[in-house]
């Protein structure tokens, strides 16, 4: 006679919480919204001294799901896991995602591993029906847009 054996398992959820109505929520459909909406959120503190890569998540309508911090590094560089984001963007059922990152530095130019990266996301974004809109590269006085820019 086989013995059933009992295995513990942890359960995992997949679960989105809004408190807040979506006619109420922010509507992002440019650069210039996405960047405000970030910047007023951003640590001011670590703008000029730890690069920190978030998203904006966004459903069909643009209206704001939420931001997420998805890493933050040292003076030149942040690693962004592109599961993480895409994690971020399934959990919330997002439709639309803009990315967006900080130079320490002040410069607002994107480097090849800006582009690569940027490339790299958009690629695996579109295998899960996510669109990036965007990726900013930001600072306390002004943003880079991809969109803007021609290279998404």
């Amino acid at each position: 006679m086989d013995t059933v054996t009992k295995i513990s398992v942890p359960e995992i959820k997949l679960v989105y919480n809004s408190t807040i109505k979506p006619s109420e929520r922010p509507h992002v459909d440019n650069s210039r919204k996405a960047y405000d909406l970030l910047i007023a959120g951003w640590d001011m503190e670590l703008i000029e001294l730890q690069e920190q890569f978030k998203i904006i998540l966004l459903n069909r309508a643009n209206r704001v799901l939420g931001i997420v911090t998805i890493t933050t590094g040292g003076l030149t560089h942040t690693i962004a896991d592109v599961r993480l984001i895409l994690a971020a963007g399934i959990i919330s059922a997002a439709s639309n995602i803009v990315l967006a990152h900080n130079h320490p530095s002040g410069n607002l130019t994107p480097s090849r591993p800006d582009e690569a990266l940027t490339k790299k996301i958009q690629q695996a974004a579109a295998y899960h029906d996510f669109t990036i809109s965007d990726h900013l590269i930001v600072t306390g006085e002004g943003y880079y847009s991809f969109a803007d820019e021609g290279l998404l």
